[in-house]
């Protein structure tokens, strides 16, 4: 009992002591960091924004460029999540589950699940493509 009273306490301080008063005055590099910072977002923007408006000039109308855009996004940002989930699922499977079978079953199905979801990722922008450009003309 007074172990986890003492493990209270010392959390409850850490808490308090990690918590600091910062006062703002902000300098001439704080403002010159704020406005690069800006300049960056609006290059980020603007990067975004031509790129949309190409795949609006590619397909022919801008539901289907955003349409394109997005499952391009998706497709590129699918890979290294399938790859991390993948990754779990074997670390499931092939070493926790040696000693446990429902563990086991639990990975085969991680890895069955983000396989499915990779595969779809990839396949859907290629289909969509497809039949946008090539079934409507």
């Amino acid at each position: 009992m007074i172990k986890k009273i003492a493990v209270s306490i010392v959390i409850i301080l850490m808490f308090i002591s990690a918590f600091s008063v910062v006062f703002a005055s902000e300098s001439e590099a704080e403002i010159l960091e704020k406005s690069e910072t800006a300049t960056e977002l609006q290059e980020i923007k603007e990067g975004v924004g031509s790129n949309l408006k190409e795949y609006v000039a590619q397909y022919g109308s801008y539901p289907y460029g955003v349409a394109a855009y997005i499952l391009n996004t998706v497709r590129i940002y699918s890979i290294p999540f399938c790859f991390v989930g993948i990754a779990v699922g074997s670390i499931y499977q092939y070493m926790i589950g040696i000693r446990k079978l429902d563990v086991r079953d639990k990975g085969f199905a991680l890895i069955i699940t983000f396989v499915t979801i990779l595969l779809i990722c990839q396949v859907l922008p290629l289909i969509f493509t497809i039949v946008v450009n090539g079934w409507r003309g």
